[in-house]
């Protein structure tokens, strides 16, 4: 068990298509003590309890915008799995102009705020929480889940592009400190398009799902593998990776033009 004795939050475990969800379960089973968190809407919209249940594990209300929250998560964690944190996944991320439909040439900019506030902000104060309270061991891996849209252009993805864009800069920036202080590494996971509740609301999600499938030489990296590559991330075989941003997508990333979408136009 490459987690054994280990301790981490997992942050974002909605239901069970959730990566978070599948992330936690294999934590626990490759041997690690774990907290689930996740916001408060979340325990009304979603199954978290009954994870908590399956893993024997405490879950705790935490509105990730709030630092007061944030504070009060990483001192209750400790308590509970009785000391400093090994490894936290931030897997949060919410448009309210893509739940609320507006396109990206009519942005509602209060809304937008809380978007960059919820997907990418909230990962820095997670992190500066961390650091203020000395909360994490040495040898210790925080990642945060992204997508390609950083990146490159997906028109129907929104604001979310220049969310996922700021994570990233946050996982490099907070990366060097946090190296620097105790060689705890800040990585971020660039997933495959993955069915979840939050991918799921994108327009046109379908459609893509397909087309990413015919792009990636291996085909899309489903929910179960990045748990993998999660975990092996939050082991001691990967203690010197950081501040990196590490596609896991079957090859998507890589690619100009596919043989199989060429065949289809033909």
């Amino acid at each position: 068990m490459i987690l054994k004795g280990k301790k981490g939050i997992i942050f974002g475990a909605l239901n069970d298509q959730s990566i978070a969800w599948k992330v936690a379960e294999l934590c626990k089973a490759e041997g690690a003590e774990i907290v689930l968190t996740n916001a408060p809407v979340a325990f009304r919209l979603g199954t978290i309890n009954e994870l908590a249940q399956k893993l024997d594990a405490q879950v705790i209300s935490c509105d990730a915008t709030k630092v007061e929250d944030l504070d009060n998560l990483i001192a209750k964690s400790q308590e509970i799995l009785g000391g400093k944190i090994d490894f936290v996944l931030h897997s949060i991320g919410m448009s309210l102009n893509i739940r609320k439909g507006r396109s990206y040439t009519d942005i509602n900019y209060d809304w937008m705020q809380q978007t960059f506030d919820i997907s990418a902000i909230s990962f820095h104060k997670l992190m500066q929480s961390l650091w203020k309270a000395d909360a994490m061991n040495d040898w210790g891996s925080i990642l945060a889940l992204t997508y390609i849209a950083a990146q490159r252009v997906f028109p129907h993805y929104s604001e979310m592009a220049e969310s996922k864009a700021l994570l990233e800069s946050f996982a490099r920036s907070f990366g060097y400190h946090f190296g620097v202080k105790n060689k705890v590494r800040v990585n971020t996971i660039s997933q495959s398009p993955t069915v979840t509740t939050a991918g799921s609301g994108i327009k046109g999600f379908d459609e893509f799902l397909n087309y990413a499938e015919k792009m990636s030489p291996i085909g899309n990296a489903p929910a179960e593998a990045c748990a993998n590559y999660c975990v092996s991330m939050f082991s001691d075989y990967t203690r010197y990776v950081t501040m990196q941003n590490l596609y896991h997508d079957g090859g998507f990333s890589s690619v100009g033009m596919s043989g199989l979408l060429m065949e289809v136009g033909e």
